[in-house]
């Protein structure tokens, strides 16, 4: 019914870390090139957490889009934006506060998590129950079909799903929707109203979903009728009502295998990260420096690659080759873990050497970034504008 979009955001941390490029980033520059994109700076959600401390999220929020654009995200193939420049999402966000229930919130896995994991904080505020619900907002008022997400974030999705339902279930209804439905079907041409009535019936009546799905593919190819009357036609055809918010996919992402330099996985609050557009020298220094196979404590001791963080780091930057050398001169002692480290310097040094040059345009005249998200959050909020209208007149708050 509605063209295909992807949404993703990430909370303004500050400056990336590798682990961000091989975990996201990536995948957003892949993304941008098979769908139309939108990602954003969700920095409303740095404030559930982190409502006390507000003062570094402005820039934090610059920092991170100029790593963004340094990785490889081209502002031409995907819109970039920052959440609270789009004040669509907190009005849907009320409006949809008003029939979820309180039981949902509480039952989402992250909550009771978190809470447990930062208990130097009060997290007894509305803003942090409800963060899902925010999150919910953000995919469902630009009616984004596909959301990458990795597994552990499954469960915000499907609760995205369910209230995608349940509010196309209480307000989808609107008055008279079974007259307009069939005054819809009449535009749709007497061979094509004919062939989408017998489908609808082959479906309800037979269970039928591959007539279910021809129906579908037919309403996709209707060019000449409105938006208001496909989502009828939609609603008609499965025995719902209109259709206002669509229900998003996970489109599941594998997990990044990015380890930080003491084996743990990458964060800054461990002090174990490289971060993206990081000084040449900085990055020799922390690499050279990082822990071995503590077994390994003179240079003719042998060492076993598999209890060694840089090893970790073979596998992501070396080659098939290059790895058998390291096992092989590792386990027999042939070499110094300074000489073992050497390709994986290089092999880091190479991958930022694009982002360090990418980023320098931005860094040089921060105006272009703030053109750039401008730009972004004005077609955003054009998309999430017409998602919001549909939401009012189905609530019944459409004073026109």
């Amino acid at each position: 019914m509605y063209a295909e979009r992807i949404l993703s955001g990430m909370r303004p941390t500050g400056r990336l870390h590798l682990g961000h490029y091989h975990g996201v980033l990536a995948n957003w520059i892949k993304l941008q090139h098979e769908y139309p994109c939108l990602f954003f700076v969700a920095d409303w959600h740095a404030l559930t957490t982190a409502y006390d401390e507000p003062e570094g999220i402005a820039q934090n929020s610059w920092d991170m889009v100029v790593d963004w654009l340094a990785a490889g995200v081209d502002p031409s193939q995907a819109t970039l934006f920052i959440q609270s420049r789009v004040p669509e999402h907190a009005e849907l966000h009320l409006l949809m506060s008003m029939m979820t229930p309180l039981g949902w919130l509480e039952r989402v896995p992250t909550y009771k998590d978190q809470q447990e994991k930062l208990t130097h904080k009060d997290l007894t505020t509305y803003g942090f129950l409800g963060y899902p619900l925010l999150m919910s907002a953000d995919i469902l008022i630009y009616r984004a079909d596909k959301v990458p997400v990795g597994e552990d974030q499954v469960p915000h999705l499907e609760f995205t799903r369910e209230l995608a339902r349940r509010f196309n279930h209480m307000y989808g209804r609107e008055p008279g929707f079974e007259e307009k439905a069939k005054e819809s079907v009449r535009k749709l041409g007497s061979k094509r109203a004919k062939l989408y009535q017998e489908l609808r019936t082959r479906f309800q009546e037979k269970g039928e979903q591959d007539a279910l799905e021809q129906a579908r593919a037919l309403l996709d190819e209707a060019q000449n009728l409105s938006h208001g009357d496909l989502e009828r036609l939609f609603g008609y055809l499965d025995g719902g009502g209109k259709v206002i918010l669509v229900e998003p996919a996970a489109l599941l992402t594998s997990n990044s295998k990015m380890p930080g330099l003491d084996g743990q996985k990458m964060s800054k609050s461990y002090g174990n990260a490289i971060t993206l557009r990081e000084d040449a020298d900085s990055i020799r220094k922390k690499i050279r420096t990082m822990q071995t196979d503590p077994a390994r404590v003179r240079r003719d001791d042998p060492g076993d690659p598999d209890k060694c963080p840089v090893w970790q780091f073979h596998q992501i930057y070396s080659s098939d080759d290059v790895r058998a050398w390291v096992q092989e001169g590792c386990r027999s002692a042939r070499f110094g873990c300074l000489e073992c480290k050497q390709p994986v310097i290089e092999g880091v040094l190479k991958e930022q050497e694009p982002m360090r040059e990418r980023a320098r345009l931005y860094e040089e005249d921060p105006q272009l970034v703030r053109n750039i998200i401008a730009e972004g959050c004005e077609k955003a909020r054009k998309l999430a504008q017409e998602t919001l209208r549909d939401v009012r007149e189905a609530m019944g708050l459409n004073y026109a």
